[in-house]
């Protein structure tokens, strides 16, 4: 339900802006903003995408909890896709989704909201047992020694190389 209000509040909203936008400061210059907020958006974007990337790496390579850093990018790249549709409701929202205050602020409401049930960075788990009790660290196999080949006793067919 508030998925299907969201998609009809929202262009609502913008046609409401865009009507009362153009009124005051004309067509061309709203235009203007509307493109001149996508290219800075993308830009911004592009740019704290990098840095989360980069937050995402170190936490993956500290066996960090990856949550926060994953939740980071999600919203900057919603921010992302509301900076490049068209109206003035959606850039807002868009541009401060990449205030990290915000991101921050809206991580930790999710947060409350959700309950992890486990969380494990590593290898596999051991359950506490010794590690030569661990399944899966011996592989038993059979083997058979190959004899060379021997010369063949017929003459070459043209398709094997001899």
């Amino acid at each position: 339900m508030w998925l299907f209000l969201a998609f009809l509040a929202v262009p609502l909203i913008e046609i409401a802006l865009f009507i009362q936008v153009g009124g005051l400061i004309g067509l061309w210059p709203t235009l203007a903003i509307v493109v001149s907020t996508a290219v800075l958006g993308t830009w911004l974007v592009r740019n704290q995408g990098a840095m989360a990337m980069t937050q995402l790496r170190s936490s993956f390579n500290e066996l960090r909890d990856p949550t926060e850093p994953l939740a980071n990018g999600a919203m900057i790249i919603f921010a992302g896709a509301l900076l490049l549709t068209p109206g003035f409701f959606t850039d807002a929202i868009g541009f401060l989704l990449l205030v990290p205050a915000i991101r921050r602020a809206v991580f930790d409401y999710a947060r409350s909201r959700v309950k992890v049930q486990t969380f494990h960075a590593g290898g596999p788990r051991d359950s506490g047992r010794a590690p030569e009790q661990r399944p899966g660290d011996v592989i038993d196999g059979a083997y058979t020694e190959v004899e060379p080949p021997k010369k063949p006793t017929h003459g070459s067919s043209g398709w094997t190389r001899h």
